[in-house]
């Protein structure tokens, strides 16, 4: 029950972007007609076509992380067998883990500050642009804990093992699951 959710969470977060870049390339399209053709332009869809692309940018980091697609040093874990590969990458998934909270606290103790700003154009409370690290640190969190605790507890899948080590057909192979 619990992953089919989660699978259903990822589904609508990546149904999300693809609407949200579709609409990011047309205020901007859109924009760059009004400005050549007709020597005018949209100011909100600046603004928005601004705001849509960072929250493409964190919400896409959460999906690729979730998918094991980030980037990674696999010229180094490629030369290591299972038992190294294992240990480099609870490292690396540590240091993730603290990296994503460092993030999460510090979005956190800076939003009251942001909230309280508007955007020049829309008047938006700027809290909705920067509040988007909460989600990012938390999402990154919570998928590196589970990751973790999935290595662990020895949960962790040889695909998921070669992915980290870069391998190709892994890569592959963890994309068609998904």
């Amino acid at each position: 029950m619990i992953k089919t959710l989660i699978h259903w969470f990822f589904r609508f977060l990546d149904a999300l972007l693809v609407i949200m870049l579709a609409g990011m390339v047309l205020m901007v399209f859109v924009n760059v007609v009004m400005r050549y053709g007709f020597n005018s332009g949209i100011a909100v869809s600046e603004e928005m076509a601004r705001y849509f692309f960072v929250w493409l940018t964190f919400i896409g980091a959460v999906v690729v992380h979730r998918e094991n697609l980030n980037m990674g040093v696999e010229t180094i874990v490629a030369k290591f067998g299972r038992g190294g590969r294992l240990v480099l990458m609870a490292l690396s998934n540590l240091v993730i883990l603290l990296c994503a909270s460092v993030f999460f606290l510090g979005t956190w103790k800076q939003l009251p500050i942001n909230a309280s700003m508007v955007a020049p154009v829309t008047g938006l409370s700027m809290g909705w642009v920067y509040g988007i690290g909460l989600f990012c640190g938390a999402g990154i969190f919570l998928v590196t804990l589970e990751r973790l605790f999935r290595l662990a507890t020895g949960k962790i899948t040889e695909d998921e093992i070669a992915a980290f080590a870069g391998e190709g057909a892994a890569i592959e192979h963890m994309k068609e699951r998904l």
